[in-house]
């Protein structure tokens, strides 16, 4: 007498479940409903597919023999031949070690720096002092790296430079031709880098420790716990996780280095290639040999799948250790 009750519910609770709104509905819905939250996103979104995603489809021509009559899509497919300059060169070792060896010591020295000013900074009392230093430190990252090599070529040059009049004469030594004696210049673009860098690396640090709650440290001081023990105890690891996010970040780049430093500053100086000479800087130099737009859209896309790669690796490795540390 039952089974046919049974049978109407059933059909009736499948009739409201395919009346049920789906997922793009809702998701319309839901822009309908914050529609002006959603028109202020439209400019950020177009810059963003613009510079970002459009020249993704610059990867075909990678594997292309570009030949400006016929164009992108007329030209030829050549497979992974433009990649094999890179790979057949005999420089390719010499480069692969510059550009990791540098990416990576830039990125555990400006990290340290980057803590160490922050902190620093953070700790002044004095308002107008801290934004003093704070300007201070972060003007470098505005200057051009074509101004830079000038200020560098003022100290640095053989004949009228600040460090052989000045330096290297009070303490009685030889003139250093700086620009044909490689052995310095790891150090010199390091201090570069750093000196260029650190500043607008600690200006995040200081938004972060100035979002710990004041309550910690005056907890802190009714303990007796003194300026070092707060430092490493509460501002060290509360900003952890920005570190671990900005070095995860700073992971896609390893293979990629900054043009401007490695070709503008050692002023293109051949007897220092063996310290200087990166990917991009060879890439650049056998452009304007070849004239092969195809090979450097192929060293930048190795370029970028292995920062890729990286970056993945490194977020699986912090994934490992502490979950709620990972990126994704």
């Amino acid at each position: 007498m039952n089974q046919p009750t049974t049978t109407v519910t059933l059909k009736e609770k499948a009739g409201m479940m395919s009346s049920k709104p789906g997922k793009a509905y809702r998701f319309l819905r839901t822009m309908w409903k914050y529609r002006y939250l959603t028109l202020m996103l439209v400019p950020t979104t177009l810059v963003l597919l613009m510079n970002n995603y459009l020249p993704m489809f610059g990867v075909f021509i990678a594997f292309k023999n570009i030949n400006y009559i016929d164009g992108i899509w007329g030209s030829p497919w050549v497979g992974f031949k433009n990649f094999e300059f890179l790979f057949t060169s005999g420089s390719l070792w010499r480069i692969a070690r510059n550009t990791v060896g540098y990416s990576l010591g830039f990125m555990a020295i400006n990290l340290v720096l980057s803590v160490i000013i922050a902190v620093a900074i953070t700790e002044i009392r004095n308002k107008w002092l801290a934004k003093s230093y704070q300007t201070f430190f972060i003007m470098p990252y505005f200057l051009s790296m074509v101004i830079v090599s000038y200020l560098v070529y003022a100290f640095l040059n053989p004949e009228k430079g600040f460090m052989n009049n000045t330096i290297i004469e009070w303490l009685g030594m030889e003139r250093v031709f700086w620009y044909s004696d490689k052995e310095y210049w790891p150090y010199i673009l390091t201090f570069v880098n750093a000196w260029k860098g650190v500043g607008i690396g600690a200006v995040i640090y200081i938004a972060a420790i100035a979002g710990i709650d004041p309550e910690y440290y005056e907890a802190a001081v009714i303990d007796g716990a003194s300026k070092w023990r707060q430092i490493f105890h509460i501002t060290l690891p509360t900003i952890r996780p920005i570190i671990i996010i900005i070095t995860i970040l700073n992971m896609g780049h390893v293979f990629n280095s900054d043009f401007g430093l490695f070709y503008q500053v050692p002023l293109n100086s051949g007897s220092l290639y063996p310290v200087t000479d990166t990917v991009d800087t060879y890439v650049y130099r056998v452009l304007k040999e070849l004239n092969d737009i195809g090979m450097s859209s192929a060293a930048a896309l190795v370029q970028s799948v292995l920062g890729f790669l990286l970056v993945l690796f490194t977020n699986a490795g912090v994934r490992k250790i502490d979950k709620d540390q990972a990126l994704f």
